[in-house]
């Protein structure tokens, strides 16, 4: 039974519903990787983008415009940690720690003072981002059920690999991202401001992972609930490294981080235990940390010769 939930076209298409915040957010940790700093605040942006995504769309009765002023809050986020960590020479792994326990206390505070509830944003009438159909591929046996009738933002998730990869690796900007991240002396001899650099690289990952966090409750629910994040934007830090900080590394391994949320979904169905259930995920990140750790620790002995 379990097998052939896996290779339905059901379980693919939850799958791709799954990676799309994880991917965003992926794509945000790759871009701020690049110039050299690693954006642990992921978790603690999407929570926000989360929250805010629901008031804001309700505000306007827009999605669209709640998820415009979500992404702009985003890129304030990572401006804000970049301001501590290039002016105020702030550990980059604290302030990021400090910015995602903030977010785990200021949503359920901000939750309680516009709507008065305290887990769940019941009383927010917001938007949702529509999900489309594809003329002609909706009419193809299985391949219709996996890729149609998915998220507008699902599909602008993968549209955004090519972007972020044409972006870092073809622009001038992204030369000089990575040029940065490479070697900031280097680049800095040669008349490139390191800081401005890092500051543009830590608001284009704010903004990114802010469309992850608007997704989670415009996109893949319909309502905020305190924690939503769960745990997404550190899973989104490993599918990264693992993707060698690449938008194109950080899709494959989005795809199977996704997956497994998606299998997940499926074990519910059973009699498997609720908390079996949800650990899996993590499990899995876990896994697919350590084998990446043994290749690269077995690839540097063969380097080294030790």
């Amino acid at each position: 039974m379990i097998f052939e939930a896996i290779i339905s076209p059901e379980f693919l298409n939850a799958t791709l519903r799954a990676t799309t915040p994880i991917l965003f957010a992926a794509l945000a940790s790759a871009v701020a990787s690049k110039s050299g700093i690693t954006n642990m605040a992921l978790e603690g942006i999407m929570l926000f983008s989360a929250l805010f995504g629901v008031i804001f769309s309700a505000a306007f009765q827009s999605a669209w415009m709640g998820l415009l002023v979500t992404m702009i809050i985003g890129g304030f986020i990572g401006f804000f940690l970049a301001f501590f960590v290039l002016r105020l020479k702030t550990d980059e792994i604290l302030a990021a720690i400090a910015i995602n326990l903030i977010a785990n206390g200021a949503t359920i505070l901000i939750l309680l003072a516009v709507s008065g509830d305290r887990g769940v944003s019941s009383s927010i009438q917001s938007l949702q981002i529509p999900r489309i159909p594809i003329p002609v591929i909706e009419n193809i046996p299985f391949l219709g059920r996996v890729i149609s009738n998915q998220n507008i933002l699902t599909y602008v998730s993968l549209i955004m690999v090519v972007v972020v990869h044409m972006f870092l690796y073809k622009t001038p900007l992204g030369l000089r991202i990575r040029a940065v991240g490479e070697n900031k002396d280097a680049a800095e001899s040669v008349g490139i401001s390191s800081k401005k650099v890092k500051y543009i690289s830590l608001i284009i990952s704010g903004v990114l992972a802010s469309i992850g966090g608007f997704f989670l409750s415009g996109g893949y629910l319909t309502y905020f609930t305190t924690g939503m994040s769960a745990g997404r934007g550190f899973i989104a830090l490993a599918a990264a490294s693992m993707g060698g900080n690449t938008p194109i590394g950080a899709f494959l391994v989005s795809i199977l981080f996704g997956a497994a949320q998606a299998f997940a979904n499926i074990l519910q169905l059973g009699s498997w235990p609720y908390e079996l259930i949800q650990m899996l995920p993590y499990f899995a990140t876990l896994l697919g940390l350590g084998i990446y750790s043994y290749i690269r620790m077995k690839k540097r002995q063969r380097l080294t010769g030790k």
